[in-house]
């Protein structure tokens, strides 16, 4: 873990020159992306959740899942910030008790969603916007810098257009958020209005029609950050359902695709360093 993990990682948000969070959901995955080269480490709730043979949508508590980014936060050389969800609370005092726990965890940073979990509707506005306030005055009220990241998930869940989206990212950047983000706006048009709305920092979700944009997309859009949310913990279990499909029904070729344990231990050793 670096001696100031939140101030390291916010220098890594510019705008127009973005980085990839890349998102583990073990010690393993963090080490191995670290090895290949990532800058930072974000969690995903939907790709932990996994671990515990659990869907997405806060069904992991705050302790769990505040543990769980601690633990790869000691396991790595560079920041790691959390996706906390909704905060695990609806009350503004909840979010902020579980962003003073991240920052005494040692993280970097973290996402608070706007959405009412368990569901898909979102809070509505001047909750959200009193969440992210509670949330950025606990966040300032630490002793080492830490990135928050308020995120407008309606337009992903279908709670609310992105006319809604744009209103509530300006209220969250006025309450005191370090950096925007709206998942999966429906196109690049969206995105680019999503950057123009804020001068801080936006994240954008590697995913859905966004999948077919290179690095240089993003950073032509405005972009800061680029996260992979559980992409890449579903493209695991992709493997393993299809491997795993083969091999029970007697076909046993599929563990030949595999990496060679020499090159996963030499890029675990690079991740460690």
């Amino acid at each position: 873990m670096p001696d100031d993990p939140g101030a390291t990682f916010r220098v890594l948000h510019r705008p127009g020159d973005p980085f990839v969070l890349a998102n583990a959901w073990d010690i393993g995955t963090a080490r191995l992306l670290v090895g290949l080269g990532a800058q930072a480490i974000g969690t995903t709730s939907a790709g932990f959740a996994f671990t515990r043979g659990l869907p997405d949508g806060a069904r992991i508590g705050r302790d769990e899942a505040i543990a769980h980014a601690a633990e790869l936060a000691a396991s790595v050389p560079v920041p790691v910030s959390a996706d906390l969800e909704h905060g695990y609370g609806d009350d503004p005092d909840a979010v902020a008790e579980t962003i003073r726990l991240a920052g005494a965890a040692g993280l970097a940073g973290a996402s608070i969603e706007d959405i009412a979990h368990p569901g898909t509707g979102a809070y509505p506005f001047d909750l959200a916007v009193a969440r992210i306030a509670a949330a950025a005055a606990a966040a300032r009220s630490l002793p080492a810098d830490f990135v928050l990241v308020a995120r407008a998930d309606g337009v992903m869940t279908g709670a609310y257009d992105m006319e809604e989206a744009l209103a509530r990212i300006r209220a969250f950047d006025t309450a005191g958020a370090d950096c925007l983000y709206v998942p999966l706006p429906p196109d690049l048009a969206a995105l680019r209005a999503v950057v123009a709305a804020t001068e801080k920092p936006v994240n954008a979700l590697a995913s859905g029609a966004f999948l077919n944009l290179h690095l240089s997309d993003f950073a032509r859009a405005g972009v800061a950050r680029i996260s992979l949310g559980s992409g890449l913990a579903r493209l695991a279990q992709a493997s393993i359902i299809e491997a795993g499909r083969s091999i029970l029904g007697g076909d046993f070729t599929p563990l030949g695709w595999g990496a060679s344990r020499a090159a996963v231990e030499a890029i675990l050793a690079e991740g460690e360093r």
